[in-house]
């Protein structure tokens, strides 16, 4: 009896941590996959600013993608490389704590706490979760 009233005691002790253990890792797969993205646009952007690609129309865009899935398919470089296509990401990664592929997107237009997407280019990315972290943000906000 003192046996199974042991292992019922490390039985509820080792599931809230193991539930902790699993969030921190969506929360850290989650900043990665931001990072990415972000990363991404921002080298877009760079090569828009040296003018290595076209840009349909820069006043409006400011030079920042227009969807994800050109990060994906890539684009033809403009100067001297005759036809060579750069892409930007791989894949768009799955949102850890959605489960889905569907980020939500800013474009330089919006506002900065804006949670719909103007359409012209795409300025930032997020989760479109709702749910807190551990540290007691939205992870919206990351």
């Amino acid at each position: 009896m003192a046996a199974i009233t042991i292992m019922i005691l490390l039985t509820s002790m080792a599931i809230p941590l193991a539930r902790t253990e699993v969030k921190r890792s969506r929360e850290l797969e989650l900043r990665r996959d931001l990072r990415d993205i972000r990363e991404a646009i921002d080298r877009y952007k760079e090569l828009a600013d040296r003018q290595m690609i076209t840009v349909k129309d820069p006043m409006i865009t400011l030079n920042y993608p227009p969807d994800l899935d050109t990060l994906v398919e890539g684009v033809e470089l403009s100067q001297g490389k005759g036809g060579v296509k750069y892409k930007f990401l791989r894949r768009i990664p799955v949102d850890p704590m959605t489960g889905k592929a569907d980020w939500g997107m800013r474009s330089m237009q919006d506002d900065p706490d804006s949670t719909s997407w103007g359409g012209d280019d795409v300025f930032d990315v997020f989760t479109k979760s709702q749910d807190t972290a551990l540290d007691g943000t939205k992870y919206s906000d990351w």
